[in-house]
């Protein structure tokens, strides 16, 4: 029986109206009045500039939070999956036991220092009163209002990797090693191959040598021999496989 592991990214979302990170219409080309995507998402504008991260992170993200899976997260359902994607559709659309390797829109942890073990809790995004949005995110982050800065241990962060921060188990990554060295097969798609996951991933690939799809209108070219590339969108994709 095959093991094949999926391995997506922002392009399976696309179709479900979410924008990519790195297309014209990308969340990596919005930045906020004062800071580039690349400066907000991190760990010390959180811990420096909660109010604006916050403000950043509802607009770019969390106004996503209530659209529906498409019919490749469906596809995905009973697959050995690991997401980049955050938007949580793939559990929406019913596979239980996928990894978000960078996290999960609808859900927050304690702002802890990286390596602590902590649960992750829903987020009470629909309780956010966008009239009086600063002090709304304060409140459901549990952000102190006079240093309006957040408290170890005490406040809450979005539970989403940044760019200054690295993988743990937190982020189930012991777990999604195992799954990449014991993949018989690889399926990428919609993916750039732009962040440490895609890397890792293609590194057990290759250590293992096993044989790649890429899913991609316009794929990155992989000095990989057992490479076969599919110059298409996932959902068409979905119809050959």
């Amino acid at each position: 029986m095959t093991n094949t592991l999926y391995i997506t990214g922002a392009g399976v979302s696309s179709e479900s109206g979410i924008p990519t990170f790195r297309g014209e219409d990308g969340f990596w080309t919005i930045g906020s009045v004062n800071y580039t995507p690349m400066e907000m998402a991190t760990r010390a504008m959180y811990e420096n500039n909660p109010i604006e991260f916050l403000s950043w992170y509802y607009h770019r993200f969390a106004t996503y939070r209530n659209h529906g899976p498409n019919a490749v997260h469906h596809w995905l359902a009973d697959k050995n999956l690991i997401t980049q994607n955050i938007d949580g559709l793939d559990g929406k659309a019913g596979n239980q036991d996928y990894i978000a390797i960078h996290g999960r829109l609808d859900q927050m942890t304690l702002f802890h220092t990286q390596g602590d073990d902590v649960e992750t809790i829903n987020t009470p995004w629909d309780a956010v009163d966008e009239d009086n949005l600063t002090e709304s995110l304060l409140d459901t982050f549990n952000i102190n209002k006079t240093t309006k800065t957040p408290q170890l241990d005490f406040s809450f962060k979005p539970y989403v990797l940044l760019f200054d921060e690295y993988y743990t188990d937190l982020y189930r990554i012991t777990e999604a090693q195992h799954r990449m060295y014991h993949a018989d097969k690889m399926v990428f798609m919609g993916t750039s191959f732009s962040v440490n996951i895609t890397q890792m991933a293609l590194r057990a690939a290759i250590d293992n040598q096993i044989e790649i799809d890429i899913v991609d209108p316009d794929p990155i070219e992989i000095p990989y021999a057992k490479v076969t590339y599919h110059r298409m969108k996932a959902s068409e994709y979905i119809d050959i496989a």
